[in-house]
């Protein structure tokens, strides 16, 4: 089977840990969110890409979730002592990643052959893939005027109140083009448990890959970052409220309702099943909280066997590698 997961950074990548554990990373592409792409220091810093590779190559930071573990801070720290006033914390090994990147950038090379090269890099086996290697950023609409991602999300530590967001490029710029593909070829398409509408609405408000995912075979199962009206981890949860959207699994349903045919819902929101179904999408419960790689192996093994219950044709389950 060929698995696609569409992810952002902690709770995408996370997932796609497990599909890893499940079915090999030779059957899975993983599509990333690049609208929370920067430039720091005159270095291109893709937080999510970054997250998601390490991830997979099992080097991530156990307790935040992003980053390098083991990390040290001599550059940050030498940079506050100059009075740089520094607001994005890049770590002494992570910095090794953004020194590359930027270098293989500016020698040419795409957002797209900088991600497989420091997958290989790490030894990652599943295909990681940009969205797009085009100009694509989002936009957050805030009390405070228009913020960049980075300056809503860390400089301003998801403060402001939100208003709208705007995702630039996102009707202009091409697609990955073997991103496209992997959906066309897909045997399931997972929605990672990232957030909606920071991490996720920036890849579907592309037009050519929301036209993918309308002629997809495959089934497309979303998995829910909200459980019991709180968000697993960042602002999705306080974000929905400021737009005036009810924070539970059946507003996340709704906005992905036009392209899934599954939902998986956590167990402490089984009463929300039927509302769901209601819609026309199938539902699988169960615990989704990732606490450790058993679990996050668990939950795609779950996912799995669910997407082959909605298919017409079985292709069998999973096993744990």
């Amino acid at each position: 089977m060929k698995f696609v997961v569409f992810s952002g950074g902690v709770g995408g990548a996370k997932f796609a840990d497990g599909i890893v554990r499940a079915v090999g990373g030779e059957n899975l592409t993983v599509i990333v969110n690049v609208g929370d792409d920067f430039e720091l220091y005159g270095m291109p810093i893709s937080p999510d890409i970054d997250t998601v590779v390490y991830t997979l190559a099992g080097v991530a930071n156990p307790t935040t979730g992003w980053g390098l573990e083991g990390e040290t801070w001599n550059n940050f720290e030498r940079l506050v002592a100059l009075d740089a006033k520094p607001w994005f914390r890049l770590g002494d090994k992570d910095l090794a990643t953004h020194l590359l990147r930027t270098q293989q950038r500016r020698s040419g090379a795409t957002l797209s052959h900088t991600t497989q090269d420091l997958a290989r890099r790490l030894g990652v086996t599943a295909r990681v893939l940009p969205i797009t290697d085009d100009r694509l950023r989002t936009m957050v609409e805030t009390d405070n005027g228009m913020l960049e991602f980075q300056d809503y999300f860390v400089r301003h530590q998801c403060e402001p109140k939100v208003r709208g967001l705007t995702f630039i490029g996102s009707e202009e710029a091409r697609p990955n083009g073997a991103a496209v593909a992997a959906i066309e070829e897909a045997d399931c398409i997972v929605f990672g448990p990232s957030n909606p509408f920071l991490s996720l609405e920036p890849m579907l408000a592309m037009p050519i890959v929301k036209d993918a995912l309308f002629s997809a075979s495959a089934p497309i199962i979303a998995v829910t970052p909200i459980i019991a009206g709180e968000a697993v981890k960042g602002p999705a949860a306080k974000l929905m409220r400021e737009l005036n959207l009810d924070p539970s699994a059946v507003t996340v349903a709704k906005h992905y309702s036009d392209v899934i045919n599954g939902f998986v819902l956590d167990s402490q929101d089984a009463h929300l099943k039927a509302e769901i179904e209601a819609m026309g999408i199938g539902v699988h419960v169960t615990d989704t909280l990732m606490r450790d790689r058993d679990d996050r192996a668990r939950l795609a093994c779950e996912v799995v066997n669910f997407a082959d219950a909605l298919r017409p044709n079985k292709l069998g389950g999973c096993k744990i590698v």
